[in-house]
């Protein structure tokens, strides 16, 4: 008789409040519903599975983030489990301890305190199959934890699923797209550093007191002249003035113009995806915005 133990084994789907993960976690509901209905053929066999649903939340979300959630639990028929942190261990607490130094690009603690960490921990060290919302049409991989016990899975490319597919799931489900995806396509943090210049006016014009509290973490020198900025070269007062306002509107609303009438008859949130994206394509933390 043996004396090995075994792990426990869990299905877990992290959604980030973004059009991908919500629209995997409709089609993993019912997978073979969906395959048929997309006229998908794939050769991987449906497994049914005891699906987890979780949102590490970091408590710095936008509103319409929280509803959207809702609205997904009330099409699924089962709660998404909300993951913190720790008790007194914010972004507040951990901006201190990186020295007030702002998350970025290349320094994302911000990430990997708040979300990675409290991920693991709920995870433990059950065997669990992680469920990543990357498409058919991406060449990414999600978020892939050092831990061994965390195996992840791709469905939507073991599948076929494209960014058309995606928003005909959430369409034909009718819990569409978020609301802040009328000025924003990437979930996250209100003030998420990959947010493009169009995005902060956005989130000033939508949600003021956030883009106030966003600049107020903003550190434009001291007696060392460190000087720390959420977008590079350019403080959020700055951005706020009038004149650069209105230059970055005009900037933005030429590029829409150029994007539909070079591809016409595509959703507006394609369009407004494909401007944001050449103006900041840099690669943002997939476990935050897929």
């Amino acid at each position: 008789m043996s004396n090995q133990v075994s792990k426990k084994v869990r299905h877990i789907l992290s959604v980030s409040g973004g059009k991908d993960s919500s629209a995997l976690a409709i089609y993993m509901s019912n997978r073979q519903y969906w395959r048929e209905r997309l006229g998908k053929i794939a050769n991987t066999p449906i497994q049914n599975v005891d699906m987890e649903y979780v949102f590490c939340d970091t408590k710095e979300e936008l509103k319409e983030t929280y509803e959207y959630l809702y609205k997904l639990e009330a099409y699924l028929r089962k709660k998404i489990e909300r993951l913190s942190i720790a008790d007194g261990e914010g972004f507040q607490y951990w901006l201190q301890v990186h020295g007030n130094y702002l998350p970025s690009p290349r320094m994302r603690w911000c990430t990997i305190q708040l979300k990675i960490k409290p991920f693991e921990r709920y995870v433990g060290s059950d065997l669990v199959y992680s469920y990543i919302g990357i498409r058919a049409d991406e060449d990414r991989d999600g978020y892939i934890s050092k831990k061994e016990n965390i195996i992840p899975l791709y469905p939507f490319k073991e599948d076929g699923i494209d960014r058309d597919d995606v928003i005909r799931i959430l369409e034909e489900s009718s819990v569409g797209m978020p609301d802040y995806y009328k000025w924003r396509t990437r979930s996250g943090c209100y003030f998420c550093f990959f947010q493009r210049k169009s995005e902060w006016i956005g989130l000033l014009e939508n949600h003021p007191e956030l883009y106030e509290k966003a600049k107020s973490f903003e550190k434009l020198g001291d007696e060392t002249g460190s000087k720390f900025t959420w977008t590079e070269g350019e403080s959020l007062e700055d951005l706020a003035h009038p004149s650069r306002i209105a230059e970055i509107k005009a900037n933005h609303e030429k590029a829409m113009s150029r994007e539909k009438r070079a591809k016409p008859n595509r959703p507006l949130v394609e369009v407004l995806a494909e401007v944001l994206d050449a103006e900041n394509d840099d690669t943002a933390c997939n476990i935050c915005h897929i």
